[in-house]
């Protein structure tokens, strides 16, 4: 394992545990040389995934693009990195669970929202402006009644 900060090769782990779903390993780690800590997580390679894109075309699945569109919804949101990583960990299993190689990009940008509309609305919203590519403010302002209409009884 590299140093992000110094490049060296060599470093102790100080702390190791598994994430809420043993999903993952989460080791902190400490340089040899610069005494700086990174932290590195762990992942059971699984069989390869493919995601059919909305224009039909397939890729395989990449973890860090949904942790990537989660960190830009969730940018300057009280929503700690390790919630995002949590969020897309869920995902990755419920897609797993399904026991197909080939997921549509839909399914889990949905899977996405629903969570985030869970933790934190404003990223839901931001999240779903990108994701459903709203073409004008009338279908913003139809998913914002939406969750003004389901907090109304909160509210009282």
């Amino acid at each position: 394992m590299r140093c992000p900060y110094c490049g060296y090769k060599e470093d102790k782990v100080i702390d190791s545990r598994a994430n809420t779903e043993q999903t993952a390993i989460r080791r902190r780690r400490q340089c040899l040389k610069c005494g700086k800590r990174f932290t590195t997580y762990e992942y059971i390679e699984e069989v390869s995934l493919m995601v059919i894109k909305k224009d039909g075309r397939r890729e395989p699945f990449d973890r860090k693009k949904i942790l990537t569109g989660i960190m830009k919804a969730c940018e300057k949101r009280p929503i700690s990195l390790e919630k995002m990583e949590e969020i897309v960990t869920q995902v990755e299993r419920a897609i797993q669970k399904r026991s197909e190689r080939e997921v549509k990009s839909s399914l889990i940008g949905e899977l996405v929202m629903e969570r985030l509309k869970r933790l934190d609305e404003v990223a839901y919203v931001r999240f779903a402006s990108v994701y459903r590519q709203f073409k004008d403010l009338g279908q913003f302002m139809m998913e914002l009644r939406q969750i003004l209409d389901k907090e109304k009884p909160k509210r009282k």
